[in-house]
C-alpha cells in the first residue's frame, strides 16, 4: 500500500514539475501582444466585398496571374454570376471560404499565441485556423481541409530576444477554394503552397500587416499580397456568432444556384433557369 503511495506521489510531484517547466517556457514577453479584436483594415477607394488583392476592386480588376485554361474557368463564373448565379463562389452556401480566402477576414479575428501553435478565430462560419509551431515537419501524412495544414515559426530579425515575425507555410488543401466573391479559381488539383509572414506594425501595434505569397498551378507565377487588420481600441469587443445557415436563401444542386423565395418556395436565381431534377418526388 505504501508502495502504492509512493508511486502516486511520484507521479503527482513529475506532472507538477513538468507543469510548472511548461509554464516558465512560456514567457509571453518573447512573444508579439496580438490579443484583442481584429479586423479587415479599410482601402481607400475599394470598396464593396473584400477582394483578394486589398488595393484593387474585386474581380478583372484584380488582374489575376491565372493561365489561359483558368481564366477561361474564371470568365465563366464570372458571367453566370452576372446572369444572376452564384459561378464558382461556394462562401453563400455557407461553405466555409478556406484558406488562403479565410484571411480576407469578412467580420473579426482573434488570435492566441501559444508556444505550440498560434490559434486564429475567424467570426465568419466560425473558422479556426491552427499554426503549429513546436518544430514539426512535413512528414506528417494527415487528412486535406479546406483551411489545410499550417506549419509556422518565431523569428526574432532584430536580435533583441523577442519574436518579431511569423513565418507560415500551408499545405494540403480540399476542394474547391477561390480567393473573393468573384471566385478567382485556385486549380483543382489543390496543391496550393500559400507562404506568409505575419508582424505587427513598427509605428503602430494595433496593425497587424500579412504578406501571403500564393503558388498554384493555375497561376502563371506566385502571387504576392499584403493584408491588413486594425485592433479594436475597445477593451471588450463584441464578438458577433456566424449564423449563415440559419438565414441562407442560397441553395447549390448539382453544381447549379437556386433561391429560396420569401414565402420558402425554391426559385430560379437567373432567367431561363431549367428546375431541378425531381425524379424522386411524386407529381
Amino acid at each position: 500500500m505504501l508502495h502504492k503511495t509512493y508511486i502516486g506521489m511520484l507521479a503527482f510531484m513529475t506532472a507538477w514539475f513538468v507543469n510548472i517547466a511548461a509554464s516558465q517556457a512560456h514567457d509571453e514577453t518573447k512573444y508579439p501582444d496580438w490579443r484583442g479584436q481584429w479586423s479587415r483594415a479599410p482601402v481607400s477607394g475599394i470598396t464593396g466585398n473584400p477582394s483578394w488583392d486589398p488595393n484593387k476592386s474585386e474581380g478583372r480588376a484584380q488582374q489575376a496571374p491565372l493561365t489561359a485554361e483558368y481564366q477561361a474557368i474564371h470568365e465563366e463564373s464570372l458571367a453566370d454570376q452576372a446572369a444572376g448565379g452564384a459561378g464558382l463562389d461556394r462562401d453563400l452556401t455557407c461553405i466555409t471560404a478556406g484558406m488562403p480566402r479565410m484571411m480576407n477576414v469578412y467580420s473579426n479575428m482573434q488570435i492566441l499565441v501559444q508556444p505550440e501553435m498560434t490559434v486564429m478565430l475567424l467570426g465568419t462560419f466560425n473558422d479556426l485556423r491552427r499554426i503549429f509551431t513546436d518544430g514539426r515537419d512535413w512528414t506528417e501524412r494527415i487528412e486535406p481541409s479546406y483551411s489545410g495544414y499550417s506549419v509556422g515559426r518565431w523569428v526574432d530579425e532584430d536580435g533583441d530576444g523577442k519574436y518579431d515575425v511569423l513565418e507560415v507555410e500551408t499545405r494540403d488543401f480540399r476542394g474547391l477554394r477561390t480567393l473573393d466573391s468573384s471566385a478567382i479559381p485556385l486549380h483543382a488539383d489543390n496543391k496550393t503552397i500559400v507562404k506568409e509572414r505575419i508582424y505587427s506594425d513598427k509605428q503602430n501595434p494595433n496593425i497587424l500587416h500579412d504578406e501571403i505569397t500564393i503558388y498554384d498551378s493555375a497561376f502563371t507565377q506566385p502571387w504576392a499580397v499584403t493584408k491588413d487588420y486594425r485592433r479594436s481600441p475597445q477593451a471588450r469587443p463584441v464578438w458577433s456568432e456566424s449564423t449563415c445557415i440559419e438565414t441562407n436563401q442560397h441553395i447549390l444542386l448539382r453544381g447549379e444556384h437556386y433561391m429560396l423565395s420569401h414565402d420558402g418556395h425554391l426559385m430560379p436565381s437567373k432567367k431561363g433557369q431549367a428546375p431541378p431534377d425531381l425524379r424522386y418526388f411524386g407529381r
